[in-house]
């Protein structure tokens, strides 16, 4: 059995999700002739969702407390900004009905992903093996990068996230009921993390659908242009920043270095604050926000990659 895995598995398998990707040593080992991407290890540094591990050092706040990792959720009743009555069971699952990745159905919410598993650019998004990571619907450019691979690394070497410049909107039954299979129906990443905490970052839950002010901070929503502070996004040049990304308008054909404030092709999206599966600091958050002090300098780092006029007033 794989990672101490006892008992039957479903569908023929040795083990868990993290029987595979929880091994516990470094972000990436190698099993057989595959190398697999270890979403719970012990290395100095992550892939590009995050670590689990850090749960279980800095508590439930840093991350998606899924059912694998043995502590189910203790405090929420429902995954928070869902909607009531909630149909999303709090204890979620890396994959399955409760879960992320592949469909939200039993039995085959995987079936044929991994042996058909589709890396790159992938735009099409209408199987869960050419969904960006496995997420049933969600666009976007996977980094294949050698020893760079799954991993925001730097500018050169990091994913490409597909966004889009108005948040999803549920009309019609889809106001009770999200699309068969739980997919986003922008095929954006953020549009994918509204089907569960759809009141913080869809339209209607930001206040306005495209432009200020707005009631929670927007997603899908362009870096604008002109004379605003964002046309300073990370500096000089605009270079792409790992520590607060950007989603691309259009799926890119391979990987950008730089950010356009204004042209229409870059928006925020959930990642650009968050991470995926868990990080170091409260909230699942990039940075510690404690230590983001408005009016504090020049250090142009977390919040301020994006907002530079509450930090340096350019």
């Amino acid at each position: 059995m794989l990672s101490g895995q006892t008992g039957p598995q479903g569908l023929l398998l040795k083990g868990d999700c993290l029987g595979c990707h929880g091994i516990g040593t470094s972000k990436i080992v190698s099993l057989g002739t595959s190398e697999v991407p270890q979403v719970y290890h012990n290395d100095t540094s992550d892939l590009a969702g995050g670590n689990f591990k850090y749960i279980e050092t800095g508590g439930d706040s840093r991350g998606h407390n899924v059912v694998e990792l043995g502590n189910p959720e203790e405090t929420l009743s429902e995954p928070p900004g869902h909607h009531s009555p909630s149909s999303i069971e709090v204890n979620i699952t890396c994959s399955g009905i409760s879960g992320c990745h592949g469909k939200r159905a039993s039995g085959e919410s995987f079936k044929g992903a991994h042996h058909k598993n589709a890396d790159g650019k992938l735009d099409t998004a209408d199987q869960v093996y050419n969904s960006y990571r496995f997420l049933y619907g969600v666009k976007g450019y996977e980094n294949t990068t050698g020893s760079y691979k799954w991993q925001n690394y730097n500018v050169s070497n990091h994913n490409e996230y597909f966004g889009d410049d108005t948040p999803m909107s549920f009309t019609g039954c889809n106001i009770c009921h999200t699309p068969q299979g739980v997919q986003p129906t922008n095929h954006t990443i953020s549009g994918f993390c509204g089907t569960c905490h759809r009141e913080f970052h869809t339209v209607g839950g930001i206040g306005g659908d495209t432009s200020s002010p707005f009631e929670r901070h927007p997603t899908d929503i362009v870096l604008p242009g002109g004379t605003t502070e964002y046309v300073n996004y990370n500096g000089s040049g605009n270079p792409y920043s790992v520590e607060a990304p950007v989603a691309r308008t259009t799926v890119p054909d391979s990987i950008g270095s730089t950010v356009s404030p204004g042209s229409g092709t870059d928006a925020v999206m959930c990642l650009s604050c968050h991470m995926a599966h868990a990080s170091n600091y409260a909230d699942m958050l990039r940075w510690d926000y404690d230590a983001i002090n408005a009016g504090g300098g020049t250090s142009n780092n977390g919040c301020f990659i994006c907002h530079t006029k509450k930090d340096d007033g350019l």
